[in-house]
């Protein structure tokens, strides 16, 4: 019965990944018409990247995938999903990829109003510990999770309806994490009055606030915590401290300006929140291991 089981699973893996590879046959990403699906591929492994992760989960048909969050590393395959219930500023990097066997993978945005709605309509219990824990995790993929994305992916050749049924697979491949082995993880997030979903709303104030000066106390009031609980849960939850995620968002964003609008150093530096170019370019190249010029003359060379 195990041998038959595994038989399946490999099959079913085979399969999605056979039909990523089918949409991505003309470049890396594909974003797809089904709202917050898109579809990967690469011929090589890749150097670490920083980013952001958004809240969502990523599965892997083939190759495998290693992010850093924090001192952290979650590394996933064909056979484990990574889910990230807040965002998260990471360091990425694919460790298998070839072009015989390519790297295949899909990402699915997670809404915390669809989850909080899911729980209370499916009658789930709530979180059983009301604490925050890290906001990223890898998680054992089933059989039900493959098949529902299996669906979700094949809606892409029947695009008259994915109005109707896209909604409904999502809303499935939601329950099925919701009670999976990182369902409790989820709970925390989409319950309301749970420090893990506090620690959300001030994640997503600072992704609109960035540039700001940033006041640890402020903000903990906001969330309607203390400012010691708040620094405690903030970086269980995020493996950072909120100055240090401040300042993640915020070289992000000056790559990013430097990089498609073509700003330079200073501008962007300033336009981000620094009042010191030197601070700016010392705290730029820490993370991502070059000054902004340099950097950035490196990836328009890729």
């Amino acid at each position: 019965m195990e041998n038959i089981e595994m038989n399946t699973m490999e099959s079913a893996i085979r399969t999605l990944g056979s039909s990523i590879a089918r949409f991505t046959e003309q470049g890396e990403l594909h974003t797809t018409a089904v709202p917050g699906l898109s579809l990967f591929r690469r011929e090589e492994p890749t150097e670490p990247i920083t980013g952001m992760y958004e809240p969502s989960v990523c599965l892997v048909a083939q190759g495998a995938k290693r992010v850093l969050l924090g001192e952290e590393t979650y590394q996933y395959d064909a056979h484990h999903y990574l889910i990230t219930s807040v965002h998260l500023p990471t360091v990425v990097q694919i460790t298998e990829a070839s072009r015989e066997k390519p790297y295949l993978g899909l990402r699915l945005k997670l809404d915390q109003r669809e989850m909080s709605q899911l729980m209370v309509d499916s009658n789930l219990p709530p979180p059983r510990v009301q604490q925050s824990s890290r906001g990223m995790a890898t998680g054992e993929v089933t059989l039900p999770l493959l098949s529902a994305f299996q669906r979700l992916i094949e809606l892409l050749a029947e695009k008259q309806d994915i109005p109707i049924l896209a909604s409904i697979i999502q809303r499935e491949i939601i329950y099925r994490l919701l009670v999976g082995d990182q369902g409790e993880r989820l709970r925390q997030i989409a319950s309301a009055g749970s420090q893990s979903h506090q620690i959300a709303r001030a994640i997503d104030w600072l992704k609109a606030n960035f540039s700001q000066p940033l006041s640890i106390d402020d903000l903990a009031a906001q969330v309607r915590m203390s400012s010691s609980t708040f620094h405690h849960h903030f970086r269980s939850m995020t493996a950072l401290s909120p100055l240090q995620f401040q300042k993640q968002l915020r070289l992000q964003e000056a790559r990013r300006l430097m990089l498609a609008e073509h700003m330079d150093a200073a501008t962007a530096a300033f336009q981000v929140g620094y009042e010191s170019p030197s601070q700016f370019s010392r705290e730029y190249n820490r993370l991502f291991g070059a000054p902004p010029l340099r950097d950035i003359t490196s990836l328009r060379q890729m």
